[in-house]
């Protein structure tokens, strides 16, 4: 009698719920494995297994993005081998490294028309915000948390008291990576608590909490 009992059918989910899954897995897919302007990176799976097995370090940081005009630091700091302080004035004296404003760019740049039609086309870019007195909104690519202050002075000084003296796109290039070589600026290192630690312990500066939180 017992066998003539027929067990309950287990419910069938339906096709909203599947096709809710089937989506929400493309997605996640998409997010771990193909490169985009995703809220942390895009590819980010890929990006994880080359920072710790191959320690491809960069492969972590946001893409390089695009800025209101396309600044070319291969032109002017690797070609025209430029110091970094003459557009950035504010590096060996302040806390921040200033970014260079479109006064400041027009003073090269009013006659200076570039080589090529598309650096004309950007030189022109610069002449018109000039002529409109509108600014360019360069796009940060460099952040640190609001509880951590970099004072950019005292460290371009250290490195120049060395001995001998690194001359400054080397200073620079200790965290911002080798911008000459880049078409677009990127980030390169972590700039997290530890990267900055490490580097402090190597060249025997300050470690306490007091050095960057105040």
């Amino acid at each position: 009698m017992a066998d003539m009992v027929r067990k309950p059918t287990p419910p069938r989910p339906s096709r909203r719920l599947l096709l809710g899954g089937g989506l929400v897995s493309v997605l996640v897919f998409l997010w771990l494995v193909v490169p985009g302007p995703w809220p942390i990176t895009g590819g980010l799976a890929p990006r994880v297994f080359a920072h710790y097995f191959w320690g491809v370090e960069s492969t972590l940081y946001r893409p390089a993005p695009d800025q209101p005009l396309a600044f070319s630091h291969v032109t002017h700091a690797g070609a025209l081998e430029i110091n970094c302080a003459f557009c950035h004035r504010t590096v060996e004296k302040e806390e921040t490294a200033s970014v260079p404003a479109v006064e400041q760019c027009i003073f090269c740049h009013k006659i200076i028309s570039g080589t090529g039609d598309a650096a004309v086309a950007e030189v022109q870019k610069l002449r018109d915000a000039f002529q409109e007195e509108k600014p360019l909104n360069w796009v940060r690519v460099h952040r640190l948390p609001d509880h951590v202050q970099f004072v950019h002075e005292p460290h371009i000084r250290f490195f120049a008291q060395q001995d001998p003296a690194a001359p400054l796109e080397a200073t620079c290039a200790t965290c911002h990576g080798d911008v000459k070589t880049m078409t677009k600026v990127k980030q390169v290192r972590s700039l997290k608590m530890g990267d900055c630690v490490n580097c402090h312990k190597d060249y025997n500066a300050p470690t306490d909490c007091a050095a960057c939180h105040y």
